[in-house]
């Protein structure tokens, strides 16, 4: 018996001989051989692994998928309504009134909530908007408690403009604790409610009333070229007021402290005043190197580089940190930090503008005239016109709370101002 287990053993240690020896004569052929086992091993297991974890996140997502549409709040199936409720008429006529007089009190009010510049451009807006004659309120039932989903139709009158601009707007309306309703803009809805004002944004009705204004829109687009001009020079004006105003609002929180207040400071006495006549910066130079652009953007059209030297005539220092000046004898923009003045002169009836008068003007009471440096504030809406008559030819409007440069209060009814760096005039009853 032990004999045969040493055969057996023998056999063994023979053959592993064998083989041990055949790997290292072989070595270079099998050992990589052997790795690209192993790691196929590898991949063959990671694959398994990954496909287990995909199916196992399936699973999850698709729990996830049947809980939230658990959540969602069903959708009704109503017709639009028009003028159902009441109370939320008079809500959109107060506000739609609100916004014609720029009334940001009362705006504020009625909406969850307006920031610093949606209440600067509502009272930009409102010294264009002449009325709102046409207002058409629908409603359907909002996601929440006493809730509603507003769709206005408007049509909107520009003073500038004789036809009216037909549009829609979308509102959350809500009820506060008190039953009292008001337009939700807080941006806190819940994703369950963001999908239920989608899902009803898009019935049939409501796109309906989406395209009725959007077509009526379109078509006066496309019959009027100078509407679309009209409302692009708007939007970018009003763009441009506000941001001035945003700069201007920045700068006075900044040197409050310095700026004092109004009702302490001490006012100068009359030899303060007379002392030193003003002047006005006519011309200003380069102090770097810098672009020339079209408009007051840093994204502007570049229409040359001023080089350090060069100087221009200052046609308006604006409060957004840009100068206009006058370039290759057209408008444009130089960022105010890198000019500084080259030439100033007295601020007085006695310049050069003078020659410009026309016959009722010179026809006036000289000595009942008053020359004036610095600013009026137009107080209701008001004509700029070449000339001090109301047939003179009408350069632009002037609206309620701009700033217009002035020159002088002429004894004969008329103010001459600066406008686009020409003299022009307005009625002096409209501005203070």
């Amino acid at each position: 018996m032990n004999t045969s287990n040493n055969t057996i053993q023998g056999f063994i240690k023979a053959k592993l001989g064998i083989l041990k020896n055949w790997l290292i004569r072989y070595s270079k052929i099998v050992m990589p051989v052997v790795l690209v086992i192993c790691v196929l091993i590898t991949v063959v297991i990671a694959v398994n692994a990954n496909r287990k974890k995909a199916e196992q996140e399936e699973t999850v997502e698709a729990s996830e998928e049947v809980d939230m549409s658990s959540n969602l709040i069903a959708v009704p199936q109503v017709p639009l309504e028009q003028d159902a409720v009441p109370e939320i008429n008079e809500l959109f006529y107060k506000y739609y009134t609100a916004m014609v007089d720029g009334d940001t009190d009362t705006m504020s009010e009625l909406v969850d909530h307006l920031d610093e510049t949606e209440i600067l451009k509502a009272k930009e807006t409102s010294k264009y908007v002449e009325a709102y004659p046409t207002l058409e309120i629908y409603t359907k039932v909002g996601p929440r408690e006493g809730s509603y989903i507003a769709y206005v139709y408007a049509e909107l009158k520009f003073y500038d403009y004789d036809k009216t601009i037909p549009g829609m707007r979308v509102y959350f309306v809500c009820q506060d604790e008190n039953g009292n309703y008001y337009i939700n803009e807080d941006g806190e809805e819940n994703e369950s409610e963001l999908n239920y004002i989608r899902e009803v944004n898009l019935q049939d009705d409501v796109v309906d009333l989406n395209n009725k204004a959007a077509v009526a829109y379109n078509d006066m687009l496309a019959e009027d070229e100078d509407l679309v001009d009209f409302i692009l020079d708007l939007n970018n004006e009003i763009d441009k007021n506000v941001g001035e105003a945003l700069a201007k609002a920045e700068g006075s929180e900044q040197s409050g402290e310095e700026s004092g207040d109004e009702e302490t400071a001490e006012e100068p006495d009359e030899a303060e005043t007379t002392e030193e006549p003003a002047t006005v910066v006519t011309k200003v130079k380069a102090i770097d190197v810098v672009n020339i652009r079209t408009s007051d953007s840093e994204t502007a059209d570049k229409l040359g580089k001023a080089a350090v030297g060069d100087e221009f005539t200052l046609l308006e220092e604006k409060g957004n940190g840009w100068s206009k000046i006058e370039y290759e004898g057209r408008e444009a923009y130089i960022k105010s930090e890198f000019l500084e003045p080259s030439e100033t002169m007295e601020a007085s009836a006695g310049n050069d503008d003078e020659s410009e008068n026309n016959t009722e003007e010179t026809q006036a009471d000289d000595s009942a005239s008053t020359a004036t440096t610095g600013t009026v504030t137009v107080k209701e809406n008001v004509r700029i016109r070449a000339s001090a008559s109301e047939n003179g030819e009408k350069l632009g409007t002037a609206y309620v709370g701009e700033k217009l440069e002035v020159i002088m209060k002429q004894a004969d009814g008329w103010t001459k101002i600066k406008y686009n760096g020409k003299t022009a005039y307005v009625k002096s009853e409209f501005v203070e």
